[in-house]
């Protein structure tokens, strides 16, 4: 269908491509934005260069992490030496939480794996439901369980 498609009675209408097929902030679909806004601030990705453990990151700077600084000019990406320890991601975010991922002995794919999903998320606390019912109206009778209780 053409997008400017004129009906029989006249004026043409705009037809918009079907949900989830167009592009908000400029940003491919799969990536997370809160009102379109980034909400990882500041990677910091820290390493050895002399420990076993820190071959996967090593690895990953060399191959994934030019390319991923290119694709995500809004995000402030640090390369950290830190002798004597394993090597971990930490992310920073807009509401001033931060998460720290440690990537001893992974793969460059899977560390590019985590450093995506903190760039993804949104950096809200982990909240632990009280109940594996959620509703905003819980019912008066209480949950239904399949113990029948006379």
């Amino acid at each position: 269908m053409h997008p400017l498609r004129v009906p029989l009675g006249g004026a043409p209408r705009v037809v918009r491509p079907p949900c989830g097929s167009d592009k908000m902030a400029g940003q491919p679909l799969g990536q997370m934005a809160l009102r379109g806004v980034w909400q990882l601030q500041k990677l910091i990705v820290s390493y050895s260069d002399w420990g076993g453990s820190s071959r996967g990151i090593r690895a990953f700077m060399e191959l994934h992490l030019p390319a991923f600084k290119e694709k995500n000019p809004q995000l402030e990406v640090v390369d950290e030496l830190i002798r004597g320890q394993h090597p971990h991601l930490k992310g920073f975010y807009r509401n001033k939480n931060q998460r720290t991922i440690c990537v001893k002995n992974m793969d460059p794919e899977e560390i590019l794996l985590h450093a995506t999903r903190l760039r993804n998320a949104l950096g809200r606390k982990v909240v632990k439901l009280k109940t594996r019912h959620v509703t905003k109206h819980p019912s008066v009778q209480g949950t239904w369980t399949t113990d029948v209780k006379f």
